[in-house]
């Protein structure tokens, strides 16, 4: 059994272990916070946009909408893009786990061993992937805490052109989902060729109310400007979830961490009372043995 000294200096090192995860339960609270302040002011917009495609595609016959820009093109796949948004860094729960178990499955079981390239956003999956043996062929590491729109543009121009390229035949997006402080989870969608009927089918199932735009010089034109900022939003928003789900999985990895440390200070300090207590006897019994000895000897 370890001696007292031993575990007070265990009890140290937990405490001040806890005092760490403490001090990172709050910093990653803090951040939450604003990255879900981003992520809700930021889904009005992609919304928006998704809206007026849909309704730009409500008007066009399918034949004339395949012509109007090589995002909307439909054709044989062959070779797939994957854009992966994780996480830098650790400390963040099941987050990246579940991210990279998610694009396992998506690229073992859902594409039917079509080839893959990935497009790594965040160092844990391309870590992984490179560990894999898969082909990346673009890697963003280093996103800031908190991006803006012009932050995440490298990546929609890799993504817009290698597919305007024939690069690729469909580009999916996967991230890891931000629903509520202890809820986040990984998906994927399909983010090229464009399908404006998926997009009003989606529009349809949210039940958003049809809005009569006036498009100027002509819809074609605005569709045609809009695809490219489609992308880019999809994209910049996915960032943003990930990121939230990100600092809320830190948040409640560190609490769940305090919280144990303290379980372990506890047991640590019983079983110091224990040793303590034990030696208190034992010496007790060692003077009365020497008392009684001294006695006999009298």
């Amino acid at each position: 059994m370890p001696s007292t000294l031993a575990l007070r200096r265990r009890i140290r090192s937990v405490k001040n272990t806890a005092q760490i995860t403490k001090a990172m339960e709050l910093v990653a609270a803090s951040r939450m916070r604003r990255a879900q302040q981003n992520v809700q002011s930021a889904r009005p917009f992609s919304q928006k946009v998704l809206e007026v495609i849909a309704d730009i595609a409500a008007l066009q016959k399918s034949e004339e909408i395949s012509s109007i820009s090589p995002l909307l093109q439909q054709r044989p796949i062959q070779r797939i893009g994957l854009v992966m948004v994780t996480a830098d860094r650790g400390l963040a729960g099941a987050l990246n786990t579940n991210a990279i178990r998610r694009a396992v499955r998506f690229i073992t079981e859902e594409i039917d061993n079509k080839p893959v390239q990935i497009v790594a956003v965040g160092r844990k999956g391309r870590d992984f992937m490179v560990r894999s043996g898969k082909e990346i062929v673009a890697e963003f590491i280093g996103i800031p805490p908190f991006p803006s729109l012009l932050d995440t543009l490298p990546i929609s121009k890799v993504v817009i052109d290698d597919y305007v390229n024939g690069k690729y035949d469909a580009v999916y997006l996967l991230y890891t989902d931000f629903v509520n402080t202890l809820t986040v989870r990984p998906k994927v969608i399909k983010l090229l060729p464009i399908d404006p009927n998926a997009l009003e089918a989606d529009r349809d199932t949210t039940e958003t109310k049809r809005t009569d735009f006036i498009f100027e010089p002509n819809p074609n034109e605005v569709l045609l400007s809009l695809l490219p900022r489609y992308v880019e939003v999809e994209i910049y928003q996915a960032i943003l979830e990930n990121i939230a789900s990100e600092q809320s999985s830190k948040m409640v990895a560190m609490r769940n961490a305090s919280d144990k440390a303290k379980e372990v200070v506890t047991d640590l300090t019983l079983t110091m009372n224990k040793v303590r207590q034990a030696s208190i006897t034992a010496e007790i019994l060692e003077i009365s043995n020497a008392a009684a000895a001294l006695e006999s000897q009298g």
